[in-house]
């Protein structure tokens, strides 16, 4: 075993049969005289490394230009992002959003989707509450509640669910996205989504003006 003085930083070795295993030793250095303790105790097995959420994985991946949702998007589109796993709700939401003209991606999986927000900013998500099966854990949802405000406020969340009342502002709240809507309403779609983002509009107006004139827009 190689030994290193502390105090004088001299090096020097000691035969492992010389000591004596499963306590502490101490010994002096040669050189300076200090005193200098070895734990021969058996090393604790490391802790096993707690799984990253796919939030943490994405967030903390290498930077792959392929994973960009679109290479370019004029100026002034509307960009909408679909997180639907079902195809039939899949459809019924892609017509509705391209029916508003909005330049719409789909998200294959929810790592997907995440992969696609690092690299863009989207003006509308649609995210079905159960997109990873389970709504206490959609990484999605938890990754736009992560998100600064700055931001947050520039993204339109509609959230979809069996068990949702469309259009109930408490349980949006609740939610911290800006509509939600009953699976049953999917064929409404478009109607009650443009409602709602007139009145999200109208609401937000004054402020964002404000923002503008101070510079912080």
């Amino acid at each position: 075993m190689e030994i290193l003085c502390e105090s004088c930083k001299a090096k020097f070795k000691i035969a492992d049969d010389k000591l004596p295993t499963g306590r502490v030793v101490s010994l002096k250095c040669p050189k300076c005289k200090n005193k200098i303790e070895i734990d021969t105790r058996p090393k604790e097995e490391a802790p096993a490394a707690t799984p990253k959420t796919a939030v943490d994985e994405v967030a903390a991946g290498a930077y792959d230009a392929a994973e960009k949702p679109f290479d370019f998007v004029e100026e002034g589109v509307e960009t909408a992002l679909i997180c639907e796993q079902d195809e039939g709700v899949r459809k019924k939401i892609d017509s509705a959003l391209k029916g508003m003209d909005y330049h719409v991606t789909e998200a294959p999986s929810p790592r997907d989707a995440l992969k696609y927000m690092r690299f863009h900013v989207f003006d509308l998500v649609v995210l079905d509450e159960n997109y990873e099966g389970n709504p206490e854990s959609n990484h999605v949802l938890q990754y736009l509640e992560r998100l600064p405000m700055n931001t947050r406020r520039n993204i339109f969340v509609l959230l979809l669910g069996n068990d949702l009342s469309t259009g109930d502002n408490m349980t949006a709240f609740n939610k911290s996205v800006n509509l939600v809507v009953n699976l049953k309403d999917a064929n409404e779609l478009e109607k009650v989504l443009k409602r709602s983002l007139t009145e999200h509009e109208e609401f937000y107006r004054v402020f964002k003006e404000s923002l503008k004139k101070v510079g912080r827009a």
